[in-house]
């Protein structure tokens, strides 16, 4: 195939499309004889005919890079006239009765899995990822998830390279085996689809603990690391063990197996997977010390543990009938990782976090090439659906349907859904059909939320009859097209809401109103005076308000009790005068401070030491991307000058306020990881990066702070934060700084992935060129996701005007690593085209050359499916 022939498009998955399995999986007996190149995996399977699908002569199997070397029949050698091998690497039976046993036994090569699915080597350790499709990558299957079945695991391998054998379910016995081998049986009692199938086994090293259910069962606990990494798993087992007992506490479900064991990988594509009794995750989000380790840390691995142990419930006991239903598991979990850690510490905090990564994720989504519903309709490669739409999108529909029915309601809604569920494999009209049954509210409306793409736009206008005191709140939406989706239809929309008076009184009339056409009025009686309404509270819905003018959102910025809205309008307060800005920087107008945003900044100064965490939330402006994603046309250039002299005049503005809670909020005791020491922490470090942007001598004694906090190397959060300023800078201790991390830290691979990450999105105008050369760093691994992630993904989604630099280089250098990725992680490669997928959002020339590096990346020849559709879909939009 010549370079520039296109690929022919691999087949497309639909919704539509879906048919119950052929055959159902009572029982899986497997058997792993592990070896780095030379593995062998028997498969004992017990299968019958489904007698909810149409009959079928022949059993069709999954399989990818397996080499089949025997297979049996109800204990009888099948022949060639027996079997085909399929398209892709499947198997087929052929003329099987109606209920039998199949026997196979398949050779594979974890060394050679750089694909990080499936059964592979990290370390010389062996680990599995077979979510969405990686169990056929293990043996035959049919690799999907509504075929649940009992599964007992063998493992066999040389002890000493191997002293550590894993699997599902509970422990069932071990042995010796001649040659210095030994086995381990595992049992899992409940079925799961095979997707929830788990082997770590290597020379590993565990924490223990204990964890006593409410019922009085004892379960044993353990998180197994390389060695020296067993004193950084506290944290983790700390947040493990608050995650059993809060969902014993909230929603009454009880952990259900005698252990619970975690592995820590280092080459892992995810984040963690929930795989039944034997989570595995990226060493991201177990190991944490407080010398490596930052608050934002800290924060990711209770968030994520807290997810994958609630998956216990919502994913594996109750699972997904198919991929399309994906958000049914990772939406609802996310919404009760959300509550979890919103229980732990600020609420409010929380939320305004949750929303700035909503904004900063899925909005772009939405209005990108790759929009798809919460439930997409159709996918080529089931790995490009893990996105923030399915997830963090899927958490609102949850969330708002929480809040229409009431808490109580959804506590009777879960009990329902699991009670009826149970071991089942489900869909998303399963849950809502146990929302609504337990409530007694019709939800049916809310099938939309899951049906369309786009973020919905919700505009405010209002009217006040002083004689009469009536006042008319009008509320009207729309959703834009997305690809494929000309037309939308309006969704139910919760507002939660409160009317604010002149004197910054609440006013009779808060409540929850709910939209569900195109434009609804609501009438309030009787106030003494015209409100500033208060909207969204808590951010009730996932939608774009707008109508409110910069008046009233200062109004509210100051005065609403609400702290989401509070923080929401200054953010649209800033937003507004930044673009307003930005146009004077096209027209090369000279820029002033907005008055008005000032007053926002320095009001939250004011109120800073009442609650440190809200105010660094608050004195953080609008971020270059969110700018340019309320622009019809982005100007990278014109956007990072406007808010780099925001950043400057705030900072020379305020600078004795910045430096005296700089010096104020220094620790000097050991470090905390709780919310208040947390949030201190972040508003002593967004006052130092002001500090830095200052001009003149205040500028000058920013630098000089940020040097001396990273000298002083008091926690990991502020020589990140020194180090990140310092690397921004022209500084004469940027260098030196970089370098005496590297040299401190170069054996740390999570903290070096942090050197790769803070260079790569220094917007200097040298970034793409010190990209380059860290791709050519002795500690730059393009194997590894995380440390891929940590520079082209950093360069790419996180430095905004050096990869959309004119001359179109940052494109190039995506285009390459894209492409050479793609030769070895397809998951990663197809993950990182997506910043190029958003040429509609450039002006002509840019728009051009991001094309170019689509086309240049689609001509490859071999190009992986996942690859394929996110460039083929951006090239189309």
């Amino acid at each position: 195939m010549a370079e520039t022939e296109p690929q022919s498009p691999p087949p497309t998955i639909r919704r539509e499309d879906y048919r119950p399995p052929a055959f159902l999986v009572d029982q899986v007996d497997l058997h792993l004889a592990l070896h780095p190149t030379a593995t062998r995996v028997k498969a004992k399977l017990a299968l019958r005919r489904n007698p909810a699908a149409a009959p079928a002569a022949d059993l069709e199997l999954d399989g990818e890079a397996l080499t089949l070397l025997a297979a049996r029949l109800d204990g009888a050698p099948l022949g060639a006239d027996r079997l085909a091998h399929l398209p892709g690497g499947g198997l087929r039976v052929a003329d099987v009765p109606a209920a039998f046993t199949l026997e196979t036994e398949v050779g594979i090569s974890p060394e050679a899995n750089s694909e990080l699915s499936g059964l592979y080597l990290s370390g010389g350790n062996y680990f599995t990822q077979c979510e969405a499709e990686g169990f056929r990558r293990i043996t035959y299957f049919p690799d999907r998830p509504d075929v649940m079945a009992r599964y007992t695991t063998t493992l066999e391998a040389d002890r000493a390279a191997c002293p550590v054998l894993l699997s599902n379910g509970n422990p069932d016995g071990a042995g010796e085996l001649p040659d210095g081998r030994h086995w381990a049986r595992w049992v899992d009692p409940h079925p799961k689809p095979s997707y929830l199938f788990a082997v770590v086994a290597g020379d590993l090293v565990a924490m223990r603990d204990r964890f006593t259910t409410r019922s009085g069962r004892k379960v044993a606990l353990g998180i197994y690391v390389r060695k020296g990494d067993e004193d950084a798993c506290g944290h983790a087992m700390d947040s493990l063990k608050r995650s059993m007992a809060w969902d014993e506490d909230t929603y009454g479900l009880e952990y259900d197996l005698d252990v619970f064991n975690i592995a820590a990988v280092s080459d892992f594509n995810m984040g963690a997977m929930e795989n039944k009794g034997l989570n595995v995750f990226n060493t991201k989000y177990i190991l944490a010390r407080p010398e490596t380790a930052t608050d934002a840390d800290y924060e990711g691995i209770e968030t994520v543990v807290a997810h994958e142990y609630f998956h216990n419930w919502t994913g594996n006991r109750v699972t997904c009938r198919d991929w399309f239903q994906l958000s049914l598991k990772e939406g609802l979990t996310v919404f009760r990782d959300q509550h979890f850690s919103a229980d732990q510490g600020s609420a409010a905090v929380k939320r305004i976090g949750d929303v700035r990564r909503l904004r900063a994720a899925q909005f772009p989504e939405d209005a990108g090439p790759m929009a798809h519903p919460v439930r997409p309709d159709s996918y080529v490669e089931i790995n490009n659906f893990y996105t923030a739409t399915v997830y963090q999108k899927g958490a609102e529909v949850v969330r708002m349907m929480r809040r229409l029915i009431g808490e109580a309601n959804f506590r009777k809604g879960m009990d329902l859904y699991i009670a009826r569920h149970d071991n089942q494999a489900v869909t998303i009209e399963d849950f809502v059909r146990a929302m609504q049954d337990a409530s007694g509210t019709d939800l049916s409306r809310f099938a939309r939320w899951y049906a369309q793409a786009g973020t919905p736009a919700l505009r405010v206008r209002d009217a006040f009859d002083k004689a009469s005191g009536r006042y008319t709140l009008t509320l009207a939406q729309s959703t834009p097209p997305t690809p494929g989706q000309p037309e939308k239809q309006p969704v139910p929309i919760p507002v939660a809401m409160g009317l604010i008076g002149p004197d910054g009184a609440e006013l009779p009339g808060a409540g929850l109103l709910l939209l569900e056409e195109a434009e609804q009025g609501f009438t309030f009686e009787g106030l003494p005076a015209k409100p500033v309404p208060s909207l969204l509270r808590g951010y009730s819905a996932p939608v774009k308000l707008s109508g409110l003018s910069l008046e009233q959102l200062g109004f509210l910025a100051a005065h609403d009790t609400d702290p989401f809205v509070r923080w929401d309008s200054a953010q649209q307060y800033a937003t507004a005068e930044m673009l307003r800005l930005v146009e004077e920087v096209r027209s090369q107008k000279p820029l002033a401070l907005p008055e008005g945003l000032a007053a926002i900044f320095g009001a939250a100064l004011d109120r800073a030491m009442e609650d440190p965490a809200f105010a660094a939330e608050a004195l953080v402006l609008p971020s270059e991307d969110f700018v340019a994603d309320q622009m019809a046309v982005a100007d990278p250039e014109a956007i990072h000058a406007m808010r780099q002299f925001l950043r400057g005049a705030l900072g020379t503005r305020f600078s004795p306020r910045l430096a005296a809670l700089h010096g104020a909020l220094e620790e000097t005791g050991p470090y905390r990881i709780d919310g208040a020491s947390i949030g201190r922490r972040a508003l002593r470090n967004a006052s130092l990066a002001y500090l830095a942007r200052a001009e003149g001598a205040a500028g000058a004694e920013g630098l000089a702070r940020a040097e001396q906090q990273f000298e002083a190397g008091r926690n990991m959060t502020d020589v990140l934060a020194a180090l990140r300023v310092l690397a921004d800078s022209d500084s004469p201790a940027r260098q030196a700084a970089l370098d005496a991390f590297h040299g401190k830290w170069r054996h740390d691979d999570l903290v070096l992935d942090k050197w790769f990450a803070i260079q790569a999105s220094a917007a200097r105008p040298d970034a793409l060129e010190a990209v380059r050369a860290l791709a050519r760093h002795p500690d730059f691994d393009l194997r590894n996701p995380n440390r891929a992630r940590s520079l082209i993904g950093a360069f790419a989604a996180g430095n905004p005007a050096r990869f959309h630099d004119a001359s179109g280089d940052g494109y190039r250098f995506l285009a390459e690593m894209v492409i050479a990725l793609d030769a070895v992680n397809t998951q990663v490669a197809a993950r990182l085209v997506s910043p190029l997928g958003l040429w509609k959002r450039q002006d002509a020339a840019r728009g051009a050359l991001m094309r170019a590096g689509l086309e240049r990346i689609l001509a490859r020849p071999g190009l992986s499916k996942g690859t394929y559709e996110k460039v083929s879909k951006s090239l189309a939009a």
